[in-house]
């Protein structure tokens, strides 16, 4: 979700209904780049007579929800926004902007909660290794304790940045450092040492003010922490590799300008990553884990506003990149945004080496009208790990859950589909699927207002995905499989 800053107070903040109506009037009118090759139709587009109640599911007869359980005091309210998620074992650890849920999910059907940390600071996204499990600070507070409250980031004594936590008991979480980073940690991408003795963290940040003592622009640049896997309270930033060195892109009446990036997959296995740096899309060699290094980079100043996460395929030849127009709380799946904004957009890799490069093939988009109330845009999904085929099952918000195949890139289609009916039918409420993962044989989704979905799709082009098991996933380190 995308974050706006303020002169008073640099926090995390949802992007209204309201607000974005302009942009969407804008954004409307936009017409094929001449750069870009043409994507295939779209689906015809339901009538609003075909959305869903409050409430009411709806899915394709291949994917059902065998549970949810709800969100538990003190993160029972609206405010408290669930967010992203990652997995070990039996657990699912999710986000929330108020601190993070352990679950028990050794019964998908009948998950339970192990732990509840109290630590607000949006927006808390997450990842786990071993041990340890890492949160990001994204809002400004008053120090790096989970008791902090918000403070201006005007305040050079204000606090933002990664928070670490021994997980060695799943019941009783400690939390055992902080690190500071430069504009805090939108988001953070864990990727392994080479030797498995250091674990790095690439910490995604952006929206630089002038009167922000610890968020200067230029913004350019990631923070790397670096952290002992047996020390940990040692973890420390080691650099800031200015990834824009000629600058990003400087921004349009239609699309957001490249300050930082806001979010990067890692491929370990392949030494490469791709970055969403909310104007650009760009590719990074990572052998040399502590100096990344673009290898080429990509912009589509017609259909996408705002570059917000990737997916590799297993394979490592094509990246899907998304574009959360209007930040994640606007209602973009409707025919007046169309059916390329707001979308994916499936890249294939080219060339080799240093001279590899992102190549545009199509646009996906789920194929379902959403009502005007519905905050509907690409969000975070993931990889199935099917033999032979490239398929992902990606959150919507409220636009749902949507399983889809873009082994062809040119002509990505839906094979599955469900969705919950608005929240309200009168006001915009946001809500809806913040992140939504395939691990080891059912779909988890962790939405915003509802709690923990859990789903299992039946599908004859995804039955492979049972052969393959994972002791651990972060779906930003995104890890191979065997295929053919």
């Amino acid at each position: 979700m995308i974050k706006l800053a303020t002169a008073r107070l640099r926090q995390l903040r949802i992007v209204s209904l309201a607000a974005t109506g302009l942009l969407l009037t804008s954004v409307a009118l936009a017409t094929p780049s001449s750069a870009q090759e043409a994507a295939p139709a779209a689906a015809p587009a339901a009538a609003a007579s075909d959305i869903p109640g409050v409430d009411e599911i709806r899915s394709s007869p291949n994917l059902r929800q065998i549970a949810n359980l709800p969100k538990q005091a003190p993160f029972d309210t609206t405010a408290a926004l669930n967010s992203d998620m990652a997995f070990q074992g039996r657990y699912a650890f999710a986000g929330n902007y108020n601190g993070f849920v352990i679950y028990d999910i050794s019964r998908p059907s009948a998950p339970t909660i192990k732990a509840q940390v109290n630590c607000p600071g949006s927006q808390n996204d997450i990842s786990v290794y071993g041990d340890l499990l890492f949160l990001s600070t994204d809002s400004s507070r008053s120090d790096d304790s989970c008791a902090s409250v918000a403070q201006p980031a005007s305040v050079k004594e204000s606090w933002e940045g990664i928070k670490v936590f021994d997980i060695s008991d799943k019941a009783n979480p400690r939390y055992i450092k902080s690190v500071e980073t430069a504009c805090g940690s939108h988001t953070h991408t864990l990727v392994p040492g080479k030797d498995r003795k250091n674990v790095y963290l690439y910490v995604s940040s952006y929206s630089p003010r002038a009167e922000f003592p610890d968020c200067q622009p230029p913004h350019d640049s990631i923070s790397i922490v670096k952290v002992p896997v047996k020390k940990p309270t040692q973890a420390a930033v080691i650099s800031t590799p200015n990834l824009f060195p000629d600058g990003g892109f400087p921004g349009s009446e239609t699309g957001s300008a490249t300050t930082g990036c806001h979010d990067i997959t890692a491929y370990p296995a392949k030494d490469i990553a791709a970055g969403a740096c909310m104007g650009d899309g760009i590719l990074l060699d990572i052998k040399n884990r502590e100096a990344p290094k673009v290898i080429t980079r990509v912009r589509d100043t017609v259909n996408f506003a705002f570059w917000h996460s990737a997916t590799f395929n297993n394979a490592g030849t094509k990246v899907v990149f998304t574009d959360e127009l209007g930040g994640g709380g606007a209602a973009t799946c409707n025919e007046t945004v169309g059916p390329d904004r707001g979308a994916d957009a499936v890249y294939d890799i080219t060339g080799r080496g240093n001279a590899r490069k992102l190549e545009f093939r199509s646009y996906y988009k789920i194929p379902r009208t959403n009502g005007d109330t519905e905050n509907c845009v690409a969000h975070n999904g993931s990889l199935i790990p099917v033999l032979g085929r490239d398929i992902m099952v990606q959150a919507w918000y409220q636009g749902g859950i949507s399983v889809w195949d873009f082994t062809d890139s040119r002509h990505p289609k839906e094979i599955a589909y469900w969705e919950r009916g608005p929240l309200s039918t009168t006001q915009a409420l946001t809500g809806g699927a913040w992140s939504t993962y395939y691990y080891n044989g059912n779909i988890y989704s962790n939405d915003i207002q509802k709690g923990l979905d859990v789903l299992e799709l039946n599908d004859w082009r995804t039955w492979s995905a049972h052969l393959t098991r994972f002791p651990e996933l972060n779906v930003q380190t995104q890890p191979g499989y065997l295929s053919w």
